[in-house]
């Protein structure tokens, strides 16, 4: 008879849906969405309810391998596990003899969201070892830091609360591409008689559904935000009282956005200035209106003042009182779990006596190819795959291509980094381990069993690391930690949130909202203040609210915008999740497009269809040219991220993107690069 089994979505996306499994006879026929959780609601994005055909996919890696051939070159061969970790095990080691344990990299990622397998035993292994820390830039940092700065902690309006809204900006947010479990309450709040704007470069999915999109120029939202406000501080239309009762530097913000008139945002953004009024007035004066920011405002230089200033704007306009108000980029800070006492930071001094040096994964291309004291020697990857996601690809490809570089990866398929490994470990999937998961799009924490059997030899990415840990005679009694005390350990936090929530709990309910509000009331994090911030106060600091164009735009420097006229966006493809489901044929196709504009298709010679060559100083790669009406002239749109290997220049976009980081947080900035278009073979 078939069984119902229940799981948690691992995939790096703000829903972290809750599934339901239909199994029979230990394979399971059906994957859908919880209909019992408030915010999965019974359905899935397109990308996860085809996730059964990746769980069973004949490419599926499944046993360890060994390369026999050379590094990139994708050949290998079937090894046993024993002979695997002694493989590992003795290279780490020689690696650290020689060069110290700092030349050891850990590489990863959001391939999991779940905690154990995503940042677990991982962690306590690479600290125990001594090894370098990677600082996790690559996703969200800049607009961490930004998120932060505005309102002293990530959180946000919770998606439930969405449907009560009346105006709905959705700022760099692609919602039916990557947050579709926030569309229904969208559309339930426009039934009901709200708009929803778009602000994107990119006129995706989202964009052509809204009541209005608003074409801006990559990287220029703080002129955006910096003119609304003008608007709504010069027309007296700011909330007085919740300005001044719950905020700090109103004085220096007004004498701050008085040069920063819609005539110069208009300019820099490429919005008409009455548009930029229009829009100031309606954000001002409905009530209440929501922000949904994401995150492709932050993947530009100034990244992290874009998400603040954006971020400042319902402070002044006191819509954090409003149930529907607000501003929703993360709520993960809220989920209070005890992450030291998972990673266990503190064993690095066992190892060393010392933190360990940080290397920013953003410049993975200048770790591998320009570090020193020491270099990096040995390197571990899991949840990633840098070498289709890192910026400045070609340099990550040189680095990872070192013969002198020993590299393992562990991975479900044989991706572009698995192809430059001396050693594959086979890995389970999310519906093959245990895990507990938190949130960053809603407050409702989960844990999943594992809903189906490992298949072949894989193992979890706790297993591993609890294997290897043995293998290099580490005894710390961490590393024999069960999946069930590793999650207790997370459990065990003295903030209110998380009071009564505990494992017994969640094996029974499977999801269980945050302690956020009494009676499931909506949660108001900022009504009455309570930023945090050490006085709780939001602060508007309008010294450093600023905005100084990208080098690579429009408005950047003149020499390079002669050389490389168009500016590039890579936002995430609607039906991938990152390289994630790049084997398949359909993302594949998606990932290969170039979308340009008529005009400046035109004046390259190139129709539909065609081959393209998108190139700068840092590289080239081929692409399918649309002629749509997605993006304005000036700009080009390829989405991300596809396979390289998949190319027959073996190269995806980010052969194109710098490692210029942002102006906090040391994220990457994808957003902010210039290149040309030609017709291939011209």
């Amino acid at each position: 008879m078939p069984e119902i089994r229940h799981s948690v979505c691992a995939l790096d996306c703000p829903d972290c849906c809750s599934l339901v499994l239909t199994v029979q006879d230990g394979r399971a026929t059906r994957l859908r969405g919880n209909p019992e959780h408030p915010v999965t609601r019974g359905f899935l994005c397109g990308k996860v309810a085809q996730y059964l055909e990746r769980e069973y996919h004949p490419e599926r890696l499944l046993y360890p391998q060994r390369r026999v051939g050379a590094k990139g070159a994708g050949r290998f061969e079937r090894i046993g596990w024993s002979c695997a970790l002694d493989t590992i095990a003795e290279r780490l080691r020689a690696v650290a003899e020689e060069f110290g344990s700092e030349a050891i990299l850990p590489y990863s990622y959001a391939g999991t969201m779940g905690l154990l397998n995503g940042g677990g035993m991982d962690r306590r292994f690479f600290h125990r070892m001594g090894a370098s820390r990677l600082d996790r830039t690559i996703c969200s940092s800049a607009g961490g830091v930004g998120l932060t700065q505005a309102l002293g902690v990530r959180y946000g309006t919770e998606p439930e609360q969405f449907r009560h809204s009346k105006l709905i900006l959705a700022w760099g947010a692609n919602i039916l591409g990557t947050n579709v479990h926030l569309w229904p309450f969208v559309m339930e709040a426009r039934r009901n008689g709200a708009k929803l704007y778009t602000i994107d470069p990119n006129r995706n999915r989202t964009g052509a559904a809204s009541d209005k999109h608003f074409f801006i120029n990559p990287g220029s939202d703080i002129a955006l935000a910096l003119a609304m406000m003008h608007v709504i501080v010069g027309e007296g239309l700011h909330d007085a009282d919740y300005v001044e009762r719950y905020t700090d530097g109103f004085t220096g913000l007004r004498e701050r956005v008085r040069a920063w008139t819609p005539a110069r945002a208009a300019e820099l953004t490429g919005i008409a200035a009455d548009e930029i009024v229009q829009l100031a007035r309606e954000y001002a004066t409905t009530r209440p209106a929501a922000i949904r920011l994401n995150y492709g405002v932050q993947r530009s230089e100034r990244g992290a003042t874009s998400v603040r200033a954006i971020a400042l704007l319902p402070a002044l306009a006191g819509s954090w009182k409003d149930v529907g108000g607000g501003l929703q980029l993360s709520t993960s800070q809220a989920f209070h779990l005890n992450r030291a006492g998972l990673e266990r930071a503190d064993l690095q001094q066992v190892a060393l006596g010392r933190e360990a040096r940080m290397v920013n994964m953003s410049l993975l291309g200048q770790a591998l190819t320009t570090l020193d004291n020491p270099p990096v020697k040995a390197l571990v990857v899991y949840n990633s795959n840098p070498a289709a996601i890192a910026p400045n690809q070609n340099a990550v490809l040189r680095g990872l291509r070192r013969e002198d570089l020993f590299t393992v990866v562990l991975e479900q398929f044989q991706t572009d980094t698995a192809d430059c490994a001396d050693i594959v470990l086979p890995v389970t999937t999310f519906l093959e381990h245990t895990d507990l998961y938190l949130a960053y799009g809603h407050y409702y924490l989960q844990m999943a069993r594992a809903a189906l059997a490992a298949p072949g030899e894989t193992k979890s990415n706790v297993e591993i690391f609890r294997l290897l840990a043995g293998r290099m005679g580490f005894d710390d009694a961490c590393f024999a930690d069960s999946d069930d005390q590793m999650m207790r350990t997370l459990l065990d936090s003295p903030h209110p949130f998380l009071k009564d929530i505990t494992l017994e709990r969640l094996d029974r309910e499977h999801s269980v909202r945050l302690n956020i509000s009494e009676d499931g009331a909506p949660f108001l994090p900022f009504a009455e203040g309570n930023f945090g911030t050490p006085d709780g106060r939001c602060h508007f600091d309008a010294e450093t609210l600023d905005y100084q164009p990208p080098v690579e735009s429009r408005h950047g420097d003149a020499a390079l915008k002669s050389k490389y006229p168009l500016e590039l966006i890579s936002p995430k493809n609607d039906d991938s999740m990152n390289s994630t489901f790049g084997h398949r044929n359909s993302v594949d196709l998606a990932t290969a497009t170039l979308h340009l504009s008529g005009a400046d298709a035109e004046a390259r010679d190139i129709r539909n269809a065609d081959q393209v060559r998108v190139y700068n100083d840092r590289g080239a790669c081929l692409l399918t040219a649309s002629v749509d009406e997605r993006v304005r002239p000036g700009v080009v749109c390829a989405p991300a991220v596809r396979w390289g290997k998949r190319a027959a220049d073996k190269r995806n976009i980010n052969a194109l993107t710098s490692d210029r980081i942002t102006d906090f947080g040391g994220g990457p900035t994808f957003y902010s690069c210039l290149v040309q278009v030609e017709r291939s073979g011209d």
